[in-house]
């Protein structure tokens, strides 16, 4: 089976507990995907300065927020590692011509067990975990898609965690109508996404409106690259959720198939 390439905007870890659009809508997108026999996720939450693999044979759960609901530091997704996996993503990403390095002690961050626990409940399926780098640039992230794209075709999901727009210093109340810098870079990014095209993205640095007022830094938009890279070439993306969180979240989710 062959699944596409994701992209979600993770939100905040405490999007498990409240009734939300972006919470329905992972909450039933495993079903609606099917069920992959792996997956390769990179989050804004792990970053090195080389691609890094997690290579743990069973992940711990990793709560790397403060100040949040209790219940959250309870919970747990006990997924299983991924380590024949995590050995193939090292060799793909070498014979690209990286420097790769293994983890064999990281847990799961919370970019990866929030949207997984919703999608996935059992925690049944093996995951492996790649670093963001976010000293280097959306080519490179565009690179690593590239270099995992034929492990769709194997059952393997690609997952992307991040935010499609992130301003943590601008929040506003839930409810808060979005503000025109926000909406101006979400519909510029629908629009781009949908043309197939990725020259206009992987330089949105320079090309997109507002760019560096809703991403002040990179780490929760460079995920958006892996999967963009593993999507079919020419291949439009799909926008398959949109919704805003606190005025300046938005909640996208895009697929490359």
């Amino acid at each position: 089976m062959t699944f596409p390439a994701l992209f979600v905007s993770h939100g905040p870890p405490n999007l498990l507990l409240h009734a939300s659009p972006a919470r329905e809508f992972l909450a039933g997108l495993g079903e609606q995907l099917g069920r992959p026999r792996a997956v390769v996720a990179i989050s804004a939450h792990w970053e090195a300065r080389t691609p890094t693999v997690n290579a743990t044979p069973a992940p711990k759960t990793i709560h790397d927020f403060f100040g949040f609901e209790p219940p959250l530091y309870e919970m747990s997704y006990p997924a299983p590692g991924a380590t024949e996996l995590a050995q193939d993503v090292v060799r793909r990403l070498e014979a690209a011509g990286m420097r790769v390095a293994r983890d064999t002690t990281r847990g799961l961050d919370h970019g990866v067990w929030v949207p997984l626990k919703l999608m996935y409940p059992d925690a049944g399926i093996p995951v492996t975990q790649i670093s963001v780098q976010p000293f280097e640039s959306t080519q490179h992230h565009y690179l690593i898609g590239q270099s995992l794209r034929e492990l769709r075709a194997d059952g393997v999901l690609i997952l992307g965690s991040g935010n499609a727009t992130h301003n943590l210093r601008a929040m506003m109340p839930d409810g808060t109508e979005p503000p025109n810098w926000v909406q101006a870079f979400a519909g510029w990014l629908r629009k781009e996404i949908a043309s197939g095209d990725a020259g206009e993205l992987l330089d949105y640095r320079d090309t997109a409106p507002f760019a560096e007022k809703n991403h002040p830094t990179e780490e929760h938009f460079l995920p958006l690259f892996v999967p963009l890279g593993a999507g079919t070439p020419g291949t439009p993306g799909r926008l398959i959720h949109t919704s805003y969180m606190n005025g300046v979240l938005a909640m996208d989710a895009y697929a490359f198939d």
